[in-house]
């Protein structure tokens, strides 16, 4: 069970935050960055994203819960005082699926999953996921990203058909979830489209989002600062 069970304030309390999150340990996250920064930076880098979507969240008055991998990674030592609840399953479908169904079952709100490597999600798209999925205006939302993953994924109901047999890291997930959807006739709904961070590509394009003064991720600027990125 998380560590605390107060829910979030306001409107938000109406729906769950989850994010799905890989214990950063060097050679075990963000390898397409390690090849270019080395295995620490990429794995420092990872755990400052964290920390810097927990903050955004929490400043937002969202109190999302971390589902961990692996189950008993120390990630309490990292975000002290989150909610944290262990993935469980064969692979990263299964385990967002038994999630899910968790959360589902025992507080029976929507659910919302995020990706640990968007420190730079947009709040307000957030909310409006929730809020679709607490009126009843779709059964699953999804936001897309560039490379034809998701970056969010939220669901009123459990759909078993979006974590079974997909191609996970694969430039057609987005458009077979979709798929899938629309055979089942489930009622769905797609945000705006953004960018998790994977590629060396993607941290350049994040940067240039801080350097705008667009979103600022403190924690993540310090890693930065401490690495050079090639």
């Amino acid at each position: 069970m998380p560590t605390r069970t107060e829910a979030p304030a306001g409107g938000d309390a109406a729906f769950q935050v989850v994010v799905m999150a890989k214990y950063p340990a060097p050679g075990a996250v963000k390898t397409r960055l390690a090849r270019r920064m080395g295995a620490e930076a990429a794995a420092e880098l990872s755990g400052a994203f964290m920390r810097d979507l927990e903050a955004r969240l929490e400043g937002a008055g969202i109190d999302a819960i971390w589902a961990v991998w692996p189950p008993e990674a120390p990630l309490q030592s990292m975000l002290p005082g989150a909610r944290l609840l262990p993935q469980e399953g064969a692979d990263l479908g299964e385990r967002m699926a038994g999630v899910v169904q968790r959360l589902l079952r025992e507080e029976g709100r929507p659910v919302i999953l995020l990706g640990a490597d968007v420190p730079h999600v947009d709040i307000a798209v957030v909310r409006a996921a929730g809020a679709m999925l607490v009126r009843g205006d779709a059964e699953v939302v999804l936001g897309p990203t560039d490379d034809g993953g998701y970056y969010l994924l939220g669901l009123r109901q459990f759909v078993s058909a979006v974590f079974r047999a997909i191609d996970w890291g694969s430039p057609g997930v987005c458009a077979e979830t979709r798929a899938r959807l629309a055979t089942l006739g489930v009622r769905y709904r797609l945000l705006e489209r953004s960018f998790d961070v994977d590629e060396p590509a993607d941290l350049v394009r994040l940067m240039r989002l801080m350097q705008a003064g667009t979103i600022a991720l403190p924690h993540t600027a310090a890693a930065l600062a401490r690495t050079r990125v090639s």
